[in-house]
């Protein structure tokens, strides 16, 4: 589903954050993405997404070549992919439901086909009392949960999330990392960035990358591997 060849990244004239990248997600996976701040896990995720094209080196996205893919032909790959992003990216003038309801209202999927079911996500992650809530009166841990609620509503082939646990307790944590784990027994593939190593350990079958000042090394890769070493970077 995503493979990444000797990828590199820069921003601009400056210097590579990402350096000679190599790894693949199979369809169906788990993966948890750790490294201090700053390392890289941030701009691999913007790549994984589509935010930016490789500087070097060959990313493969779905069976789609990134590097020379025509821009017009990048929004259907994206709506595959559902992100969680670090600041949220809820549209202030829109209730929390109707964030969540947002992907699948573009789709043109009418709404008595999801409302109920949006309606059971927002309860289950604790927000059944704030669904008519608009974001300048949520807290950041109620943010969080509605920005997760909204990447994984309409059952993305790809989710990537970046640090979704970063702004609720221990006990709502398990709790989402329990809904990644349900939503990839149904079929998605998963990459999680986190500095939460509790949350890590918790998934012990998941495959576990590691990068530090630009460059990836697999800490964990289990029977079936969800990452697979395709260069000599990886360890």
């Amino acid at each position: 589903m995503v493979r990444f060849e000797n990828v590199g990244m820069r921003y601009g004239m400056g210097p590579e954050v990402l350096r000679d990248v190599s790894f693949e997600l199979r369809s169906g996976s788990i993966s948890f993405l750790t490294g201090p701040s700053g390392a890289g896990k941030s701009s691999l995720l913007r790549l994984m997404y589509l935010a930016h094209r490789p500087s070097r080196g060959h990313l493969t996205m779905f069976g789609e070549d990134v590097n020379v893919l025509p821009r017009a032909e990048m929004p259907p790959l994206r709506r595959r992919i559902g992100v969680v992003f670090q600041e949220f990216r809820l549209l202030d003038h829109m209730s929390a439901l109707e964030n969540v309801c947002l992907p699948l209202m573009i789709t043109g999927t009418p709404a008595e086909n999801y409302l109920s079911d949006v309606r059971e996500l927002l309860s289950w992650v604790g927000l059944g009392d704030r669904m008519n809530a608009t974001p300048p009166t949520l807290s950041g841990g109620e943010k969080q949960r509605v920005a997760i609620a909204r990447a994984v509503v309409a059952q993305p082939d790809l989710l990537l999330a970046d640090e979704p646990t970063g702004n609720v307790d221990p006990e709502m944590g398990i709790k989402l990392l329990r809904l990644f784990m349900e939503l990839n027994r149904l079929g998605t593939t998963i990459m999680i960035a986190t500095h939460d190593m509790a949350l890590v350990e918790r998934a012990s079958d998941a495959a576990h990358l590691h990068i530090e000042h630009g460059h990836l090394s697999v800490k964990r890769a289990p029977s079936g591997a969800t990452a697979s070493q395709s260069a000599g970077d990886l360890a």
